[in-house]
């Protein structure tokens, strides 16, 4: 068998798999129940200071 057919199959059967697990578990990861608190505040920091400019010490934090 050659070199480039062997890789080829390998590459369309077992890290396709492997790449589609990772996806998978990247996904569980993020969701998994105890990171929305720490997700919330980085996914609201755009809106933090929506009325009226930051302060200085709300700039830096």
């Amino acid at each position: 068998m050659e070199t480039y057919t062997f890789l080829r199959q390998l590459a369309d059967s077992w890290f396709l798999l492997a790449m589609f697990l990772f996806f998978v578990g990247v996904i569980f990861w993020v969701f998994r129940p105890g990171s929305t608190k720490a997700y919330e505040d980085p996914a609201n920091s755009i809106f933090r200071n929506t009325d009226k400019p930051a302060q200085s010490k709300e700039a830096q934090s």
